[in-house]
Order: C-alpha cells, then sequence, then structure tokens
C-alpha cells in the first residue's frame, strides 16, 4: 500500500499535493455546528474566536487546514487524517504552535531541519531510509506549483519541528512504574511451552430436539431479535453506462495516468508458474506493469466515464421531476414516457441491507430512507451499472413478527443456542478428564485420547514461542488466556467459530526481569514514549475544548 502510494507521489508530486490541498482545504471549510465547538451556529455569527483566530473567517480555516494537511502529508507519505481526525489534529497543532509563541520557543537550525526531512516518510524510498531523489523530485515539482511553494514547506516543517517541542515540554518523561514495566515483559515475553487439543465444533452433533413450548417461550424472550426494521418500498429508473459508452473516447495517456493513480485495482496477470528469481535490486517498470493490464483499464475508465454521463442523466430526470413538481402516478409516466424511460420495481428493503437488485448499496439504501410523501424522488445516485434515480412508494414501520412467520430461524437459532451450550458443558467434562489423567501420570496426548471418548481431540505440543512473537498457524484467539495461566495448568474449553480447543501449559519462563537488561530499558522506553505521547494528546485536547468552548453559540 505504501509502496504504491510513494511510487505515485515520485511521478505525481507536482499535481499531488495541490489536489490534496485543494480537496481537505474544502472539506475543513464547512459550516461547523455548535456540537463540534467550531464554526457557527446561526448566520448572524460572524467570529468565532480560537486563540488569535477566527473559525468563521474563511482564510484562517484554510490557513490551519492546509498547513495540517501538508504537514500529515510529509510526515506519513500520505493522507493520514480526514474529516474529524484532520480538523482536531489542525487544531491541536495551532494550539501547540501558540504555546511556542508564549514559551519563546525558537525556529530550528539548518541541520535541524535537515534531520527532520530525513526522518519524513513522504521522501522515504522502498528501503524506509530517506530517497535523496525523490526529495530533489519533490523540490522540482515545486518549481512549477502555483499552489504550494518551497516556502510554505519549510515554514510548515519549521512550525512541526516547533509544535513537537512544545509536545515533548508537555509529556515531560513519561514517568513509568517498573511494576508497569514488568508486568508488559512478563506479558509479552514469557516463554510459553504449550500443548493444544482441539475438536471439530461441526462435528459435535447431540440430539436436540425442542418442543413448540420450548420454541414459544424462546420467541418470548428473544422477540428483540426477530423484529422486522423499518423497510422502503421504491421504485427506480435506471441510465445504464452502455447507453453512453459510444460518446466516451480514452486515450493510452489517460488509461496510463488513470492506471498510475490507482495501480492496486489492476494486479498483474499470473506469471509464469516457475519464473526465475527476481534480483534484489530490480526495480518496478511501471510503463511494462501498464502494458500488462492495459485492457482492463481502458475497460474500467471507459466505463467510469461513462458512467458519469448516466449519472448526469440521471440528475438531468431528477430536476425536470423537481422543477415541474410531478406527482407520481399518470404524470409521472407520461413524463417517463416522453424520454423513452420505465420505473422498475425493488423489493422492499432495509436501511442496513439495500436492494438486492442493485448490489446492497449502502449510499442507495441511504438515499431511499431520506424519501417520503414530501420528497418522492431522490437524486441522482451511482449504481453498479450506471446511475438511477429512486421513486418512493411506501415506508413500512418495524414491527414485531407473528411466532408462525419466523419458526424456522426461531427454531435454528435455538438448536444452536443449545448445542453451544452442551459443547460448553461438554468441555468442563473433557477438562476434568485430562487433568486427572495428567495427575496420573500420562503425557497431555495420552490424556487427550484418553479423555476424546466422547468426541475426537487432535493433540500437538508447540514449540517455545512469546507472545510477542506467536507460533504460525495458532489461531491467536486462543492464546488470549495464557497470561493468567501458569505451568502445569488445564484451560476451559476454548470456543471458536469452528472448533473448541484446550490448552496445556507445559513450561513457562519468565524474561530477564532486571532493571538494568537490555529488554527492561527498551520497554521502559517504549511505555515511557506512550504515557507521554498520551499525556501531551490529552492535554492539547483540554486547550482545545477548553478555547472552543470560550465563543460556543449559547443555546436558544
Amino acid at each position: 500500500m505504501i509502496s504504491w502510494i510513494q511510487r505515485t507521489f515520485q511521478h505525481h508530486f507536482r499535481t499531488m499535493f495541490a489536489v490534496l490541498l485543494g480537496v481537505l482545504i474544502i472539506s475543513f471549510v464547512v459550516t461547523y455546528a455548535p456540537s463540534s465547538g467550531i464554526g457557527r451556529a446561526e448566520n448572524r455569527v460572524l467570529t468565532r474566536p480560537f486563540l488569535d483566530l477566527n473559525l468563521a473567517s474563511q482564510a484562517d480555516q484554510q490557513r490551519i487546514a492546509g498547513d495540517a494537511a501538508l504537514s500529515i502529508n510529509l510526515q506519513a507519505g500520505y493522507m493520514s487524517l480526514e474529516g474529524d481526525q484532520l480538523q482536531q489534529y489542525a487544531l491541536q497543532r495551532y494550539t501547540a504552535l501558540h504555546l511556542a509563541n508564549e514559551l519563546h520557543v525558537p525556529g530550528p537550525s539548518a541541520n535541524d531541519l535537515a534531520e527532520l526531512v530525513k526522518s519524513l516518510r513522504a521522501f522515504a524510498g522502498e528501503d524506509g531510509q530517506f530517497d535523496a531523489k525523490r526529495y530533489a523530485t519533490f523540490r522540482d515539482s515545486l518549481k512549477t506549483n502555483a499552489r504550494l511553494s518551497e516556502a510554505d514547506v519549510s515554514r510548515v516543517l519549521a512550525d512541526d519541528w516547533r509544535a513537537s517541542r512544545v509536545e515533548q515540554l508537555l509529556g515531560g518523561p513519561g514517568y513509568v512504574s517498573p511494576g508497569e514495566i514488568k508486568t508488559q515483559l512478563i506479558q509479552a515475553d514469557s516463554s510459553w511451552t504449550i500443548a493444544v487439543a482441539s475438536t471439530d465444533y461441526a462435528a459435535f452433533a447431540p440430539a436436540i430436539n425442542p418442543t413448540a413450548a420450548d420454541l414459544t417461550k424462546f420467541f418470548e424472550e428473544n422477540s428483540f431479535r426477530y423484529e422486522i426494521p423499518p423497510r422502503v418500498s421504491t421504485s427506480y429508473v435506471d441510465f445504464p453506462a452502455t447507453d453512453y459508452a459510444a460518446q466516451v473516447s480514452v486515450t493510452d495517456e489517460d488509461a496510463k495516468t488513470y492506471y498510475l493513480a490507482n495501480p492496486a485495482r489492476f494486479p498483474k496477470p499470473a506469471a509464469d508458474p516457475k519464473p526465475a528469481a527476481p534480483a534484489k535490486d530490480e526495480k518496478s517498470d511501471p510503463a511494462a506493469d501498464f502494458a500488462a493490464v492495459r485492457p482492463q483499464v481502458l475497460a474500467a475508465l471507459k466505463f467510469e466515464r461513462s458512467q458519469r454521463l448516466a449519472v448526469k442523466a440521471a440528475s438531468d430526470l431528477a430536476y425536470a421531476l423537481y422543477d415541474g413538481k410531478v406527482a407520481s402516478g399518470p404524470a409521472l409516466n407520461t413524463l417517463l414516457a416522453a424520454h423513452k424511460l420505465t420505473a422498475k420495481p425493488l423489493a422492499p428493503f432495509t436501511k442496513e441491507a439495500g436492494p438486492a437488485e442493485l448490489g446492497g448499496s449502502p449510499q442507495i439504501a441511504d438515499a431511499a430512507f431520506q424519501l417520503g410523501a414530501d420528497r418522492l424522488y431522490s437524486d441522482a445516485l451511482s449504481s453498479p451499472t450506471g446511475g438511477i434515480i429512486l421513486i418512493w412508494k411506501e415506508t413500512m414501520p418495524s414491527r414485531k413478527p407473528l411466532f408462525a412467520e419466523v419458526r424456522e430461524k426461531v427454531s435454528a437459532d435455538y438448536i444452536e443456542g443449545e448445542k453451544r451450550r452442551l459443547f460448553a458443558e461438554m468441555g468442563k467434562s473433557l477438562r476434568s478428564r485430562i487433568e486427572d489423567r495428567l495427575k496420573a501420570g500420562d503425557s497431555f496426548e495420552q490424556a487427550a485420547a484418553a479423555a476424546g471418548s466422547i468426541v475426537k481431540l487432535e493433540a500437538k505440543s508447540l514449540p517455545p514461542f512469546t507472545l510477542r512473537q506467536p507460533p504460525q498457524g495458532v489461531d491467536y484467539s486462543i492464546l488470549g488466556g495464557l497470561e493468567r495461566m501458569e505451568k502445569g495448568q488445564v484451560s476451559e474449553l476454548i470456543v471458536t467459530q469452528d472448533k473448541g480447543s484446550i490448552l496445556y501449559v507445559a513450561d513457562k519462563k519468565s524474561p530477564d526481569l532486571s532493571e538494568s537488561s537490555p529488554a527492561y530499558l527498551a520497554a521502559k522506553a517504549q511505555l515511557a514514549g506512550s504515557i507521554a505521547r498520551y499525556n501531551t494528546d490529552a492535554y492539547l485536547q483540554e486547550l482545545v475544548a477548553s478555547e472552543l468552548k470560550k465563543s460556543e453559540p449559547a443555546v436558544q
């Protein structure tokens, strides 16, 4: 994922930041609701002070959003924060810079700035190390970038450096007690030697024959599980993308640009089953990669452009319906007939599961549930095959079904619940039998074989491992309770989706807990850093919330 993002950056630095910053600034400049603490609650609110900013000012919003977006892109190598997370980061970053000004924190030296640049993911190569060529390519791209200059980048980097110094002051040393360090070491680095006995859940088939009274009682006690959620009944007018394909032309240059922006969508075809081992320093060839998937890229881009035309046609119809205030019924049929269109019915669907005929799209389901008697038609929507508009018929409220309507599901749920309960009960018996055989001197494998008269148990021993580096091929969920076990103990039956497992701790060795050991010092530094970052984040969040509250509009 990171590698293709970086390849894209390398080929498209010139436009990448301009596009990203434009999109992110637009997303940041929104009508802030009082509940979020930033923005205006009514048109009459003209200012929203935040430190020395006015968050009601588009210029100030763009300033902190643009700087924050550029900061994230440089640090992570891609846009790792969006929406509320980006807004919170922008406000906390600006608050840290405000504190830096109050504390007279100096700016970075040329050497400090150079070291910072070398640590940024945006300029890292495939090996994760600083790539001078990538950095030079980025600087060259700034010479022709009308939206972003080298001075902007230098200013943001200098601000990031100063903000980091304030964060170090706020976080402090990150005090951590010796007990916390030792607990983490014991959990992560204890050496475990265990054996596992497993049985197949599907093979467990107890006879369960519920009576009508059992099912009725189960249904009454669990009626909430069978409530039928609200459903909406609609029809739709379809605009297939194929109807507009003749209007679309795609060049190889268009397709190459599209491919470089979406390489993960177009994996190369399977190669020779016995390819020669590539050289370690072999680089990917974008031109060759594109040539291998050119037909798929052309088809995908042509469909995407055709779909845009289909959605536009749907939008035109939606506008005609709204503008003409067309009611459903004969007036609608007349208008559709004039456009040589028809409305197709959809089976009623819920908000959680969109119409099956349209791929179960959650976006379409959400749009459908915004319709009603006062809004009969949706806006244009994308569909798996093109564009559509929805036509509302009826919204059906949730209801509790009759037992007869859901009897089969109730029966299946009851039987499954009883099977799980009996499986757990069987596990208690298995554990007891295994423990008895171990006390009698059997090995775990022998004990499991003897206990497995109820069900078939497959036992195996695992080589020593730590939870920091768990064994390969073992469901990690069954190891979750190990830290509470000691040498010689046998676990309860651990039930997962498809099997039940019993663990036996053959041996447990604690790591070196001396305060001078390398592992202890490394764990201390890691925990201290985490606590320091938590302290910094909590303090800045509190400052941001406090500052926003000062100008929060009064609730009317």
